[in-house]
């Protein structure tokens, strides 16, 4: 319809337009010719005019919807709102989409990285940045060979191998904070894009580490008790002894036992204490009665390595008569500060001299700690003495009658109730076990 009444328009504006100037702007001086090509450019100046406007109107729509065109058709005013208001809901529609993808892949615990046919990096999520040391804005459409120095990576790159995931060491491990990396590349889209996604499995394999190792403790563990009854059971089958004899191994025999049971005893606590929650603090318990059977089983057991009547060690007090009440599991505070006594006594040569301590810091907090004057341990024991089975002297360790759980059952005891446990030991200077309490966890009884 309208190029149809342009063409109306411009024929009248041709026919009668000249005559109209000619006959009544200039009656004397003006042809019919002048007048038609001066009726023409009218129609052009006109023409350029309404261009104009529609021009300016569609810059003024981009910033306001609510502007109106001057002197332009409706129609075509109407088509033209009604055109970018749909490409503007479109575009909207695709930004939010796009937010909603990348908030999403940002969210996600692994790593993604989106490559272009050239292995340029299009986009990367934090946990991406975090995996490979990447910086969002600055590594972008650098390619990935070039940041990355992993030739499993660069091998996977080149095959085009989208099948096998593999296992590579971050750019950032180190032998202190190791970081094992598990990656998959996915090929998409027809430009032969490249997802490339990273995974965080140094716990993973820490964990089936420390499940091997412990596996095959315990199973070295048991196996000697176990051998050494299998023994004697046997001798005492076939062998006609006396009953000096036959009491000599019955007792070795029970010695044997009573070190399984305590080996059992104490995978239990550990496993207890791992697969629960930690302690609340609805249950307090004073801290004078947990000490006095702490101490009283500790005289006992130096009366036992003493071999005689009376304790083999100097065994010395310092406030443990306190008023104080500490909230938590009676159970592994016990064993917490029964393992660290024993210890003691394990390692201090008869006649040493052993401190038990309790000291208020005066902020609420207290510390418990136990110093002996025994052989001391060398530095380079010091960050391993809280795993399972670690030993300095494994003979030693054994003739002591130590499982070589018990440092591993105060730590776990420790982090349960909010406690910090600390070493400080020099070879040949003895050593001292310290427990640092925090305030929440201490309390003075209510004496009203």
């Amino acid at each position: 319809m309208l190029p149809t009444l342009r063409r109306s328009v411009l024929l009248l504006m041709y026919m009668g337009g000249g005559a109209l100037i000619a006959g009544l702007v200039f009656p004397v001086a003006v042809s019919m010719e002048t007048g038609t090509i001066l009726g023409a450019l009218l129609w052009l100046a006109t023409d350029q005019w309404r261009q104009r406007q529609l021009l300016d109107w569609l810059r003024q729509f981009a910033e306001s919807s609510d502007s109106e065109p001057q002197g332009v058709d409706k129609e075509i005013v109407l088509r033209v709102r009604r055109l970018l208001r749909q490409k503007n809901r479109e575009a909207n529609s695709y930004k939010s989409r796009l937010d909603n993808l990348q908030a999403m892949l940002q969210a996600m615990p692994n790593g993604v990285i989106v490559l272009d046919a050239q292995e340029r990096i299009e986009w990367c999520n934090r946990v991406a940045c975090e995996h490979f040391g990447l910086d969002a804005r600055r590594d972008m459409r650098q390619r990935v060979t070039h940041l990355l120095r992993v030739p499993a990576l660069v091998r996977a790159l080149a095959a085009r191998d989208m099948n096998n995931a593999f296992v590579v060491d971050g750019p950032l491990s180190s032998a202190s904070n190791p970081l094992r990396l598990e990656m998959r590349l996915f090929s998409f889209g027809q430009a032969q894009r490249v997802l490339m996604l990273s995974r965080d499995i140094t716990t993973i394999e820490q964990a089936e580490a420390m499940r091997r190792d412990f596996v095959a403790n315990v199973s070295h563990e048991i196996r000697t008790p176990l051998t050494v009854l299998s023994g004697f059971v046997e001798t005492l089958q076939t062998l006609a002894l006396t009953s000096e004899e036959r009491k000599y191994y019955l007792a070795l025999m029970a010695e044997q036992s009573d070190r399984m049971t305590k080996l059992v005893e104490d995978l239990l606590t550990l496993s207890r204490m791992e697969g629960s929650s930690p302690p609340d603090m609805q249950e307090w318990t004073p801290l004078s009665r947990l000490f006095r059977m702490t101490m009283e089983n500790a005289r006992a057991l130096s009366v036992l390595l003493s071999e005689t009547e009376t304790p083999g060690h100097q065994i010395v007090e310092e406030g443990l008569e306190t008023s104080m009440e500490i909230s938590g599991s009676v159970r592994e505070l016990s064993s917490a500060f029964s393992n660290l006594v024993h210890n003691a006594l394990r390692y201090t040569p008869q006649g040493g001299r052993i401190f038990v301590r309790w000291q208020p810091n005066g902020e609420g907090g207290a510390r418990f700690s136990v110093e002996d004057s025994g052989l001391g341990i060398a530095p380079e024991h010091l960050p391993r003495l809280t795993e399972r089975f670690y030993r300095i002297d494994a003979d030693r360790s054994r003739n002591s009658g130590g499982t070589g759980l018990g440092l591993s059952i105060v730590k776990h005891a420790a982090q349960r109730h909010g406690a910090k446990l600390l070493i400080r030991s020099a070879l040949g200077h003895g050593s001292c076990f310290s427990l640092d309490f925090p305030a929440e966890r201490l309390r003075l009884p209510n004496r009203g």
